[in-house]
């Protein structure tokens, strides 16, 4: 007989009623998790002001939840105004598999990859080159998420946002929108006026969804080039609303651009800190490249090294720290009964930082991720990404931008971070660096 959710290992109940106020004296929920399961167990119970929470960090344990298919909403209700059709991160089932069904081949095709990657190829380059004639110390995750933002504008809006115009609207728009949002996810009070931050907002929504527009438009009278791998088009292509499409494009490009940007950041950062590794990473890079300034598509299968590098990266700072669920009906977990409507989460940070599944888990060793490692581990053991039916569905798109962002990037540059500047991980939507990561950049 399964032991009941009240059985579940966790901290006491405040007199609140909830464990807010500890997830924030923690610094946030990734270094609650990680606390919490130090100290409770791969499975532990604590409570928010919605939901009984239960975390499950041990892979084994993490096979009950995969076939879920819901987020708790208030999890993700910062975001409501984000959207006009309805928040994409908590569609419901019914809603979410048939949207599901044509976004995930857009931004999954290797064909469609390959066919704009000459074009997200040459951003990365001319980042690079701005940075090789400046010489100045760099803010990489500043740099990188937004040049990421830019190669997801253009894989999702295809060569219209080629126009140089249209490009600075969006960005500037999007990034505006999104800095408004975290800070009220934050609770954190904006610098500019509440009637003046509120037109802004009205602003920048309008800008985006109109440029969506105008590019809804273009697809519809049969423009654009034939080379043009663009998710608008494929969403077009199957009937999909207005509203849907538009909040498809924004819903890219906010959770494709972080995960990019900050993703090769972090791996940046490690190499510039383990000699060993930046050695046999620019020996790989060196022999693959060989002469070349970037790979082409088909190189990116031969950066074995380069890859491990990235994936040891993502496991100890994973662009996504947590993962949310809500059950819709009873499920056994371990020894525990879990009842339908309860909220689990899926603590990837702590998941990725287990002892009994990685050996000193705080030590940075691509050679975790050789092939006989690999398949010496369970399945879920690294989930950078997500698990079941909601895992990022841009996640090879995220692959190939990251893997190229580096492969150029490390050819090309040595990187040490300014003297006396600390890096401190913190949780805004992302994994990223509360004062960013600043390097020193040297050509090779």
């Amino acid at each position: 007989m399964p032991q009941q959710l009240t059985d579940i290992p966790g901290p006491p109940l405040p007199s609140e009623g909830h464990h807010l106020a500890a997830i924030a004296a923690a610094g946030g929920m990734h270094t609650f998790q990680l606390d919490l399961h130090r100290r409770y167990g791969d499975l532990a119970r604590f409570r928010l002001p919605h939901s009984t929470v239960v975390s499950v960090a041990d892979p084994v344990l993490l096979e009950a939840t995969v076939r879920i298919n819901e987020r708790p909403a208030d999890l993700f209700r910062f975001l409501d105004p984000f959207f006009e059709s309805g928040n994409l991160q908590v569609l419901p089932e019914p809603e979410y598999v048939p949207w599901r069904r044509v976004v995930l081949p857009a931004l999954g095709d290797h064909a469609k990859h390959a066919a704009m990657f000459p074009r997200m190829a040459a951003a990365v380059e001319q980042l690079a080159d701005r940075w090789a004639a400046s010489g100045e110390p760099v803010a990489l995750q500043h740099e990188l998420n937004n040049l990421a933002l830019r190669m997801v504008c253009s894989y999702a809006l295809g060569d219209a946002f080629d126009s140089a115009k249209l490009a600075a609207r969006i960005v500037d728009a999007f990034q505006f929108l999104l800095d408004h949002f975290l800070h009220e996810a934050r609770g954190v009070e904006p610098p500019t006026p509440p009637g003046e931050r509120r037109r802004r907002v009205e602003q920048a929504q309008w800008t985006l969804r109109e440029a969506v527009t105008e590019v809804i438009a273009r697809r519809e009278a049969g423009h654009g080039r034939a080379d043009s791998a663009d998710l608008v088009g494929a969403l077009v292509a199957a009937g999909w609303p207005v509203g849907r499409i538009r909040d498809t494009v924004l819903g890219t490009m906010l959770g494709g651009h972080h995960t990019s940007g900050v993703a090769t950041s972090w791996a940046l950062h490690l190499v510039s800190l383990h000699p060993d590794v930046e050695r046999r990473l620019h020996a790989e890079l060196d022999a693959v490249l060989d002469g070349r300034t970037r790979p082409e598509h088909g190189d990116l299968r031969r950066l074995r090294y380069l890859e491990m590098t990235l994936n040891e990266s993502m496991r100890l700072y994973p662009p996504g720290p947590y993962a949310a669920r809500e059950s819709t009906t009873d499920i056994v977990v371990g020894d525990h009964l879990v009842p339908a409507g309860t909220t689990i989460l899926h603590p990837i940070w702590a998941v990725h930082t287990n002892p009994r599944v990685w050996p000193e888990p705080d030590r940075f060793d691509p050679e975790r991720f050789a092939p006989p490692a690999v398949a010496a581990r369970h399945r879920l053991a690294f989930l950078p990404f997500g698990i079941g039916p909601r895992h990022c569905s841009g996640a090879g798109l995220a692959m190939t931008q990251t893997k190229l962002m580096l492969a150029v990037l490390a050819h090309r540059f040595r990187f040490r971070l300014v003297p006396g500047h600390v890096v401190t991980p913190v949780e805004r939507f992302v994994l990223c660096a509360e004062d960013d990561i600043r390097m020193v950049v040297t050509p090779r």
